[in-house]
């Protein structure tokens, strides 16, 4: 008989039985609708060409810096995992790793999406993983991956998944997505989302030949700034042309500044010699945002941005490992100030749609929740990356519907690199809307039919609406 807690019906649902009851009914409304998932960092191309996964480690451990982070804290070396630019290590051995120390996840939020994933994608008892069973289940899992129906569109298909967007180096060709477009067979929707990070940070690893490439291609003939400012515009045509709603910026922070071209174009120069200073770099990413929400504007792409994060925190990682390896960190944060420039000149214009994302907790009700609940153009983003979690989904929702409601968030979005998480994730963050709104219903906060109405609208029509799909 299986102990597996993971396919308990009510697992995130209050501990309370009549607050319980009302949330199981809520869960009803939504448990089975579609996935629309408008930001993600899934690559397209595993959809495109339609492989098999190679084994379970590929698949469930090395692209996940949720998972290989915490065994990273606890003395597993990350090269032991296949992470980032490591490669060579035995995919069984470093599977026999993470079930060695499995027991580190109880309570994490990757516990819970890996319990899930292993309960309902995979059909295996999670109550079952220990170095033990190590290979016995390694060996399972790989004959599953191994299935026609186990390769990615099946799986698109299995997890109700209507939407997906990937995150995308302005530069793609996006020739995966117009692979999945052209073909009439998949009925889901992929979408790129221009990301346009590494060609505005003057610090980060190659900018001058990254910016200079992107002039020298979209510039349409146009040099230093000017040009570089015409290039960002065509090829934010470029991916709209090709399906794209949304353009996603990770900031260093919130701040904006609305600089005088001459001054833009002093600081660009400067970037592309490698001469500016910290301060500069800043000031001129500040610039850049104003920019792109200015382009949003005129385009009508949505524009999301993710700031607060210190990225590569270990430079040993770093440069051992590579990027998004599980050692970027989050630092506290300041919006109001920061984003006035923007907001004072775009907040109230129309079809302008900006969703604010936090690691912060502390700017939620005090900050992002006031802004949302002014300007029609502000939203705010769901719990994200390291809140992306049950407790900290439910105090989002506390902080910020008092002052904004139910209506000005962005609906869920799973922001994970590892595929099989998604519906896990999503799942997840059903269970944890449809318990807090039972908790307003047990309160006579609102009723139970309206509640109905707004857990549908949170998990379906808000992410529609919000990312104009």
């Amino acid at each position: 008989m299986s102990t597996s807690i993971a396919a308990h019906p009510d697992r995130l649902l209050p501990a309370d039985p009549g607050t319980r009851d009302i949330a199981r009914n809520l869960l009803k409304q939504v448990e089975d609708l579609p996935i629309v998932s408008p930001h993600g960092h899934v690559d397209a191309r595993i959809i495109a060409d339609n492989i098999p996964f190679p084994d379970p480690t590929e698949l469930l451990i090395s692209p996940d810096h949720y998972v290989t982070r915490l065994l990273h804290a606890n003395g597993v070396n990350l090269s032991d995992l296949n992470v980032g630019k490591s490669n060579g290590a035995d995919p069984r051995e470093a599977w026999r790793i993470f079930c060695r120390n499995w027991h580190l996840y109880d309570g994490t939020a990757s516990g819970y999406w890996l319990r899930s994933e292993f309960v309902n994608v995979f059909g295996i008892d999670d109550s079952k993983i220990n170095e033990a069973n190590a290979d016995e289940i390694y060996d399972q899992l790989q004959k599953i991956v191994e299935q026609p129906d186990f390769r990615p569109r099946e799986l698109f298909e299995k997890f109700k998944l209507e939407v997906m967007a990937t995150t995308d180096d302005p530069l793609d060709d996006l020739s995966a997505h117009e692979q999945i477009a052209a073909d009439k067979s998949f009925s889901g929707r992929v979408l790129p989302t221009f990301r346009p990070d590494a060609y505005v940070k003057f610090q980060g690893a190659g900018f001058e030949d990254k910016a200079q490439k992107l002039i020298d291609t979209a510039g349409d003939g146009r040099t230093g700034y000017e040009g570089y400012i015409r290039a960002m515009e065509n090829r934010r045509t470029y991916f709209i042309d090709r399906g794209a709603v949304s353009a996603d910026h990770g900031t260093l922070n919130a701040n904006t500044l609305k600089l005088d071209p001459a001054e833009a174009a002093r600081l660009f120069e400067k970037g592309l010699r490698g001469e500016a200073t910290v301060e500069e770099a800043n000031a001129f990413e500040a610039h850049m945002t104003y920019q792109f929400a200015r382009m949003s504007v005129e385009d009508g792409m949505v524009m999301t941005i993710h700031p607060g994060v210190y990225r590569n925190h270990s430079p040993e990682t770093f440069d051992k490992f590579g990027a998004d390896t599980g050692h970027d960190i989050p630092f506290a944060m300041e919006y109001t100030r920061g984003l006035q420039p923007l907001l004072g000149d775009f907040g109230n214009r129309e079809d302008f749609h900006f969703v604010l994302f936090t690691i912060d907790e502390t700017v939620y009700s005090r900050e992002i929740a006031p802004l949302a609940g002014f300007y029609p153009s502000v939203y705010v983003g769901a719990p994200w990356w390291f809140i992306d979690e049950p407790d900290a989904m439910f105090r989002w929702r506390s902080a910020i519907t008092g002052t904004a409601g139910f209506s000005r968030s962005s609906g869920f979005i799973d922001d994970t690199r590892a595929f099989c998480s998604i519906p896990a994730r999503h799942d997840a963050s059903r269970r944890a809307e449809a318990s807090f709104l039972a908790k307003y219903v047990a309160e006579h906060r609102i009723s139970e039919d309206r509640a109905a109405e707004i857990i549908v609208d949170i998990v379906d029509a808000a992410p529609r609406r919000v990312f104009k799909l």
